[in-house]
């Protein structure tokens, strides 16, 4: 992969200070439209220290397989709230607006049905950096692959500790910007500990393909486990940690109180920086 992208010069720029990317997911849509750009401005600017680097808007599926619980959550939520494709443009302008780079992480039928040059055309001109596809391998992408180089948008795919060499190498090369590696194998969610397999994979892309941008995903929730994953990737991804956050301050009647929301991204913030 030798075309680091928009989001990869993202994760270019954290190298140079000596330390990897954070990348924060939250879903568009939840609690509110509104209190979703409100959420993705705060993980931006968390105010009292740094925010993340790139968001990953999610956009809410009627059959997420790949989510864990947390996010299934929020997403069923957001779906009956009315949440609609075109809202995700909504989420991109509001992170751009901060600096932070944004990015989307959505299951490709969203995009066939939307019409994948439209998607791309329109993603492209509210200031979307490119799409993390989970369900879309290299050798399936004919269509978003000419797609995004006509509106120069990053396609981040996925490999997991299962991928065999030849996998991993091939969707190094079909990807711009980086590669998104599955840490652990299964559906998302914070989890106590970060995955022991999650190094070896990093090891072994970094080993078949050298220039790789590499972003471990799935079971990071607080600073300590990001300063451990930043230690061997380039980005660091954490989604369920933050969308807790919002969950909770629903349960608690307030749910736009982002104050947790805040606090968590600051603790990851931190983390990265760890030397």
């Amino acid at each position: 992969m030798t075309n680091p992208g928009i989001s990869g010069q993202a994760l270019l720029r954290a190298r140079e200070e000596g330390r990897s990317a954070l990348v924060g997911y939250l879903p568009v849509g939840y609690p509110s439209l509104e209190g979703s750009l409100d959420a993705f401005r705060a993980i931006c600017e968390p105010g009292d220290g740094p925010g993340v680097d790139l968001v990953e808007i999610g956009m809410p599926y009627s059959d997420p397989m790949m989510d864990g619980p947390v996010i299934q959550r929020a997403g069923t939520s957001a779906l009956a709230r009315g949440v609609r494709t075109r809202d995700i443009f909504r989420a991109v302008e509001a992170v751009a607006a901060t600096g932070a780079v944004p990015v989307s992480m959505t299951y490709w039928n969203i995009v066939d049905r939307y019409g994948v040059d439209a998607f791309a055309r329109d993603f492209a001109n509210a200031g979307g950096a490119g799409l993390v596809t989970p369900d879309l391998t290299p050798d399936e992408a004919h269509d978003w692959l000419v797609a995004s180089e006509e509106h120069g948008l990053d396609r981040i795919f996925l490999v997991s500790p299962s991928s065999t060499n030849e996998r991993i190498v091939a969707t190094a090369q079909a990807s711009r910007g980086w590669v998104y590696a599955t840490a652990v194998m299964g559906v998302t969610g914070a989890r106590q500990q970060t995955s022991s397999q999650a190094p070896e994979l990093v090891s072994r892309m970094r080993s078949l393909v050298p220039d790789t941008l590499v972003g471990v995903g799935l079971g990071v929730s607080n600073g300590d486990q990001a300063a451990e994953v930043g230690s061997f990737a380039d980005a660091v991804i954490v989604g369920s940690a933050l969308v807790k956050t919002l969950i909770a301050a629903e349960d608690a009647g307030n749910p736009s109180d982002l104050s947790a929301l805040r606090a968590v991204t600051r603790d990851l913030a931190e983390g990265v920086r760890r030397r």
